[in-house]
């Protein structure tokens, strides 16, 4: 065999496995199409969870030095007046306002005033009376003005799962096509692993419905009867396949890690899921590859 023959076979080889591993949906951290890359996540119930109180400045800054690039605020009351402090601080510190939980006219008119179009996250209304058809025509009457103000806004609105017959998928995706059919084509489904553990085990028809409206997929640990509730990343039964489905279809759109756990530093928590993601993606790509699972953290003790 010459060297020339085997040089070129090598090269064949290289070329093919390269392509092989690029076309893997868990290949490479940097690849555009893997939704679980770094650049992908956002910060999901980090603001009223975080046991060590950060304001603004120290929340952006927390961000920055985890390399997490956008954040969906939520808040309570006690935060509204800061609302432009954290739209200011995101900005200096490079952090996408990706969205915002519920509305409030002070949100509202700060977004105009900064230019600034998040995802507005809003639950519609769990009901319990009338007919199916009589429960979904009222939830979307419900939702209407809020969809006139998002559109206005030139924000997206996505219904957000919370349990209840308002986060069945099934009910949800019924809302938005009954919402898209009235002209309101911006209105979508944020969608909670941690407000779904009733569909672990149809997971995948449940995702696939819901796929065509999905703007958001916030992730967490996956065990039965939801004990507990709020799990790290790659320490359920069932996450890891979950994502399988997601990362098997076309869906190319954000997905949400979560703090969500009161007595937790949120730094510590958004670790624990980053941590997380990335022992998912190895385990994926080969079984068995991801290695020992992430710390899980310690509650927080005031300094």
């Amino acid at each position: 065999m010459s060297v020339l023959f085997r040089v070129s076979a090598l090269l064949l080889f290289i070329g093919l496995s390269a392509r092989a591993l690029a076309q893997s949906p868990v290949a490479d951290d940097d690849a555009t199409t893997d939704i679980l890359r770094q650049e992908n996540l956002v910060a999901w119930c980090i603001v009223p969870f975080d046991a060590a109180k950060r304001t603004p400045a120290e929340r952006a800054r927390m961000l920055r030095e985890l390399g997490i690039r956008r954040c969906a605020y939520d808040w309570r009351a006690e935060h509204v007046p800061t609302f432009e402090q954290e739209i200011l601080e995101y900005r200096k510190h490079g952090i996408e306002f990706f969205a915002f939980w519920g509305g409030h006219p002070e949100a509202y008119r700060l977004f105009e005033k900064h230019d600034l179009h998040p995802q507005i996250w809003m639950m519609p209304p769990n009901l319990n009376e009338g007919t199916q058809e009589q429960k979904i025509q009222r939830a979307v009457e419900h939702m209407v003005p809020a969809a006139e103000e998002t559109q206005r806004l030139g924000c997206e609105l996505s219904l957000y799962n919370h349990g209840g017959w308002a986060g069945e998928p099934e009910n949800l995706v019924s809302m938005c096509r009954l919402l898209r059919e009235q002209g309101f084509d911006h209105v979508g489904i944020t969608y909670n692993f941690h407000h779904g553990h009733d569909h672990i085990h149809d997971w995948k028809q449940s995702f696939e419905l819901m796929l065509p409206y999905l703007h958001c997929l916030n992730l967490n640990g996956m065990v039965d009867g939801a004990n507990p509730k709020i799990l790290g990343l790659g320490k359920g039964q069932y996450e890891t396949e979950m994502i399988r489905v997601v990362m098997e279809s076309d869906y190319q759109g954000p997905i949400g890690i979560l703090d969500h756990r009161s007595d937790l530093d949120t730094s510590e928590s958004l670790t624990e899921n980053i941590e997380g993601v990335r022992w998912v993606r190895k385990e994926l790509q080969m079984p068995g590859s991801g290695g020992a699972k992430p710390k899980t953290p310690a509650p927080y003790t005031t300094p």
